[in-house]
């Protein structure tokens, strides 16, 4: 059974499990998103006596801290007891786009030129880290929800919104990946 676990999954087995939960979460009158949790847990801590926006019944959204409690157990699950512990597989052009850019080819699951104790402590990585955050963060609070409740929630319930976002999170991953990155790095 392990073993059956560990391997790539095709990719209509994902897409019928999201159907599925989608197909539940529109029954039952519900939307999925993760930034949705920053908003719940700071009503939770009492931010809604402070910002107006926090000021909602958090308890209404126990089932959507529950499922980011799921995701974190899953990954460390996952991550120590169904792993191989090797580097991710990714395809050759992927390595020689990536070395063109001064990063070398993942030891583990990302670049330690980016993601390492090394690279937070210098100036330039700490920086990239701290700029992106409040990038992903504004962006989120702006676009009225993150990539995957607007790609996965706001689709599936045919919301007009959530396809302007989704395709200005496409555009904006291009130029980040085309034009910033190799200026950045």
């Amino acid at each position: 059974m392990l073993e059956f676990i560990q391997q790539p999954w095709s990719w209509y087995i994902s897409g019928a499990l999201i159907a599925g939960i989608m197909f539940l979460l529109l029954f039952f009158g519900q939307s999925f998103g993760f930034s949705s949790n920053l908003r719940t847990i700071c009503a939770a801590g009492g931010g809604g006596k402070l910002v107006k926006f926090f000021d909602f019944n958090w308890k209404s959204q126990l089932w959507n801290l529950v499922f980011l409690l799921g995701a974190i157990l899953g990954g460390f699950i996952a991550s120590q007891f169904l792993s191989s512990g090797g580097a991710v597989i990714i395809s050759e052009n992927t390595i020689a786009d990536l070395s063109k850019l001064g990063i070398a080819a993942p030891i583990s699951a990302q670049p330690n030129e980016l993601f390492s104790l090394e690279a937070l402590f210098s100036l330039k990585g700490f920086l990239i880290l701290a700029f992106g955050g409040l990038l992903v963060g504004f962006g989120s609070r702006y676009a009225g929800g993150c990539t995957s409740g607007h790609a996965i929630s706001g689709l599936s319930d045919l919301q007009l919104p959530s396809l302007i976002a989704v395709i200005g999170f496409f555009v904006g991953g291009l130029l980040m990946t085309f034009v910033l990155l190799p200026l950045i790095l």
